[in-house]
């Protein structure tokens, strides 16, 4: 039946007179030029439009994640938590901010903050716990630091991105210096704080340097909030890490290295 359909189609355009027209290859010549014009705006138009973006939907689950958690407001308006949010930028910021919110570190000691925010910064895998020795409540802050991002890593998973809360927790937050850096805030030797791990000097020495930079910025957004308290220990916790071998202006002087043998 189709088939007939299409014969008969043809046929009534074979009748036309414009089919019989002296120029028609002319115009057929100008009408497909025409319909290639037009395919090439509809594909450019497709390329400047948000749809062509491969990244775009993504962009649109991280806005409601921040819409969600309350940096933003319906309006795409920045708000007084995004601004706090804007300050920090060594570490996954939404971990960072929430932790100022939710005063994890109000009630710790300078040493203890500059330990726990260590986490944010060491960037190798390392199975250690949190060992015995440590303050009751820095352990208490760390699980609190777990809790935060495994609640983080469930919003963005529920906004639709591809987010495992338990994996999102183990990449943003990893415990394996904090032993360390509570101890070297604590005035002990780099040769000794080398003795509570596997991992390597340069490691070490790269997580308190950046670790330093965490502190400024941690403290930049207590002065956002008005916290004065948490202000003034950020700065404590800063000048407490940034002595001797680590902030030395080279490694490569044996004065202060205080007898410490590099790893093999």
């Amino acid at each position: 039946k189709l088939v007939h359909q299409i014969d008969s189609f043809a046929l009534q355009a074979r009748s036309l007179k414009s089919h019989r027209h002296p120029a028609l290859e002319v115009h057929y010549v100008k009408l497909e030029n025409k319909d290639c014009l037009q395919e090439k705006v509809f594909t450019l138009q497709h390329l400047l439009s948000n749809e062509a973006l491969s990244l775009f939907p993504d962009f649109l689950q991280r806005k409601a994640v921040l819409k969600r958690l309350g940096y933003l407001n319906e309006n795409e308006t920045v708000f007084f938590k995004g601004r706090v949010a804007c300050e920090v930028n060594t570490c996954e910021e939404l971990i960072a901010t929430e932790m100022v919110f939710e005063g994890v570190l109000d009630d710790l000691k300078p040493e203890e903050i500059a330990a726990v925010l260590s986490a944010l910064v060491f960037q190798e895998k390392n199975d250690s716990e949190l060992d015995s020795e440590l303050p009751d409540s820095l352990v208490d802050c760390c699980e609190k630091m777990k809790t935060i991002a495994t609640n983080l890593g469930q919003v963005q998973k529920d906004a639709g991105l591809q987010v495992d809360p338990g994996e999102y927790k183990d990449n943003s937050l990893k415990f394996g210096l904090v032993h360390v850096v509570y101890e070297w805030a604590l005035g002990v030797t780099f040769k000794n704080i080398c003795q509570l791990t596997n991992v390597q000097e340069g490691s070490i020495v790269r997580c308190i340097t950046r670790l330093d930079e965490l502190c400024r910025e941690i403290r930049n957004c207590a002065r956002v909030v008005g916290n004065p308290s948490l202000y003034r220990k950020l700065e404590a916790a800063s000048e407490a890490i940034k002595r001797d071998i680590v902030f030395a202006s080279s490694l490569y002087r044996k004065k202060y290295f205080d007898g410490c043998e590099p790893r093999t």
